[in-house]
C-alpha cells in the first residue's frame, strides 16, 4: 500500500466504563464512532486509515467503513499498548513516512485538530523523524503524529494500558495547542 501518512484509529478496547466496546458505539444520529474517527483522519489529510479492533472484533468490523483497512490486535486485553503495537506493525508494512494516531472515543473531533498536528510535523522526509501531539490547554491528548524513525522504539517501549506518552515527553514531541478547536476529551460513559 502506498501512503505517505497513515491514519491509525485505535478501537480495540472492551470499553468497561462504557459498558461495551467503544468500536460498537454510535452517536445520537446513528453514526458509528469508527466511521466518525475514519472520516476525521481522512479529512485531516491521511492518505489511508487502518482501524485497530480487538474486543468483539467481528461485530465491530461490520461498522468499519469501506476504504479503511482493519487489523485485529490479538492481545488487545493487554491494553492500549497492544493496540498501538498492532497499528504500528501494520504501518511498517506500508511505505508511510508517519502515522497519525487517534482514539475511537474522540467522536466529533474536528479534522482541523488533525491538520494542525500534521502541519507541525513538516513535509515529506521530515515527517519520518517527527513527533507531534495535540494538547488542549496544555493537557496532552490525541491525535499524535509519530514519524517512521520512532515506530520500533515506541512499539518496544509501550506496555499495559499506556500509550506513547512517556516516549513523546522524553523525545520532546512538539506540543500543538488545539483548545481553540476542541476540548479534546474522550468519552468513557
Amino acid at each position: 500500500m502506498t501512503a505517505s501518512l497513515l491514519g491509525v484509529l485505535l478501537a480495540a478496547g472492551a470499553g468497561t466504563r462504557m459498558g461495551r466496546p467503544k468500536a460498537l458505539v454510535r452517536d445520537a444520529s446513528g453514526v458509528p464512532w469508527v466511521v466518525d474517527g475514519f472520516r476525521m483522519l481522512r479529512a485531516a489529510g491521511c492518505d489511508q486509515v487502518v482501524v485497530v479492533l480487538g474486543a468483539e472484533a467481528d461485530a465491530a468490523r461490520a461498522l468499519v467503513p469501506a476504504g479503511a483497512d482493519v487489523v485485529v490486535a490479538a492481545d488487545w486485553e493487554r491494553g492500549l499498548s497492544a493496540s498501538l503495537r498492532a497499528g504500528l506493525a501494520f504501518a511498517a508494512e506500508t511505505d508511510a513516512e508517519a502515522v497519525l494516531v487517534s482514539l475511537v472515543d474522540l467522536a466529533g473531533l474536528p479534522p482541523a485538530v488533525g491538520r494542525r498536528v500534521i502541519d507541525q510535523a513538516g513535509t515529506g522526509a521530515e515527517r519520518r523523524g517527527a513527533l507531534t501531539r495535540a494538547v488542549f490547554v496544555g493537557r496532552p491528548g490525541h491525535p499524535v503524529l509519530i514519524g517512521r524513525d520512532h515506530w520500533t522504539a515506541v512499539a518496544t517501549e509501550v506496555s499495559g494500558d499506556t500509550g506513547a506518552g512517556a516516549y513523546l515527553a522524553r523525545h520532546d514531541a512538539v506540543r500543538v495547542e488545539c483548545a481553540d478547536l476542541s476540548a479534546g476529551l474522550d468519552r468513557d460513559r
